[in-house]
């Protein structure tokens, strides 16, 4: 019998579970009757390119500051101790009652932006068209993530690091995973039922999303009360209101919404449609491209579409103001998790690979990205070249994935 990681998992947690009297779903705080998939292929590929790693770490590839030793780790959300994430969402709480830095220096800028936790959504907006379909798409999500993770632990006390939301896991049941379920521990819930009709999510209009079992606000779990501030930009879901008519990042409170959809993830974030990208796109162009959805062609999502309409709803299905859903930075640090695999299995070619122009799908026509063109990040802290975060451990950097 073939003996993999989900096993060896199952196996100790269950020798656990038996010395506490208590289930393996008792332990990570899984509701009942839900297990995660296998996510053995891409694993294994994470584990193989860790290796690969600290081999190249070995032979000088490195930094006196951050090794493997003390390099951060970020973790997967569904392993994490019900306790591990409850004090994350706290922090995000936290995040979402300090005040925006632009009501310090310029409100003009960002009328919508009221808490720091806004002031991630503003940036997103305003550099939506020149980080999507780009040579920094990879790049600037990573350093935006990053900025986020310090933002939780400098300015709200976590201790922990940025979790990761493994699609491949919650593939064939994220409403009841972990990550939606509802508890005091998830991401917090789907949305109420509403009705809707299906969700236009990509430009080609092909494979309008089926209306799932929520559309409404979010009524269960640490964000129940969470308000959203900034105004829809592009909205995929069909509501009352959310139309994307309003100013510019101008002020619209409202609740979350989502619509959980079992019927994307199980078609574009399954382990194999990971495990595929990584291994079939050797080249940077075609693995970025196929990421996001390679134009969309025959309505094919990708992983990255993929992610952010199985939370759907509003804002995480709007392409700009998509990180008004907290969920989104665990979608993202699975993206960065997703690169960083395929980087670390050959690092010699893929370390510093880079590929695309500087606008939206080159659109207006615009010049080659490089190494050298700064990632901004404005308000939220120090922007960086793209060549200084290719590597999660060379330059300001330190962290892995398991």
């Amino acid at each position: 019998m073939q003996f993999n990681g989900l096993m060896v998992l199952k196996c100790l947690l269950f020798f656990i579970g038996c010395a506490c009297g208590t289930s393996i779903e008792g332990v990570l705080g899984w509701k009942n009757g839900w297990f995660p998939a296998d996510t053995t292929k891409t694993d294994r590929l994470a584990a193989g390119g860790l290796f690969k790693l600290a081999a190249s770490q070995v032979f000088g590839n490195r930094q006196e500051n951050c090794t493997l030793a003390n390099a951060a780790v970020r973790r997967e959300w569904t392993t994490l101790l019900p306790v591990e994430r409850k004090t994350y969402t706290d922090a995000v709480l936290c995040l979402q009652k300090k005040p925006s830095r632009f009501l310090t220096t310029d409100p003009t800028l960002a009328p919508g932006a009221k808490s720091r936790y806004d002031d991630f959504v503003a940036v997103h907006i305003q550099n939506t068209f020149t980080i999507h379909a780009t040579a920094n798409f990879l790049s600037w999500h990573r350093l935006f993530t990053w900025t986020y993770e310090q933002a939780l632990r400098n300015e709200c006390g976590y201790k922990g690091y940025q979790p990761y939301w493994n699609w491949g896991k919650t593939a064939f049941d994220p409403i009841n995973s972990p990550v939606f379920d509802g508890s005091a521990y998830s991401m917090s819930g789907n949305g109420v039922f509403a009705e809707h009709n299906c969700t236009a999510a990509i430009p080609t209009g092909m494979n309008c999303i089926p209306p799932g079992v929520g559309g409404g606000c979010v009524d269960t779990g640490p964000f129940k009360n969470y308000t959203v501030n900034i105004a829809p930009v592009f909205p995929a879901l069909a509501a009352p209101g959310i139309n994307g008519s309003l100013p510019f990042l101008s002020y619209f409170p409202r609740c979350l919404r989502r619509d959980v959809s079992p019927w994307v993830s199980s078609n574009w974030t399954k382990d194999t449609d990971s495990y595929d990208l990584i291994m079939q796109n050797p080249d940077i162009y075609w693995f970025q491209q196929v990421m996001q959805g390679n134009g969309f062609v025959d309505g094919f999502f990708g992983v990255h579409a993929g992610g952010h309409y199985t939370i759907g709803g509003d804002p995480g299905g709007d392409f700009f103001a998509s990180p008004g859903d907290p969920a989104f930075f665990l979608h993202h640090a699975q993206i960065d998790r997703t690169w960083w695999i395929w980087q670390n299995q050959d690092l010699a070619k893929r370390q510093n690979a880079v590929s695309g122009t500087i606008t939206l799908n080159n659109y207006p026509p615009s010049r080659n990205g490089t190494l050298d063109d700064w990632l901004e990040m404005g308000i939220l802290g120090t922007g960086n070249t793209i060549k200084s975060v290719m590597s999660t451990t060379l330059g300001p950097l330190c962290y892995i994935y398991v």
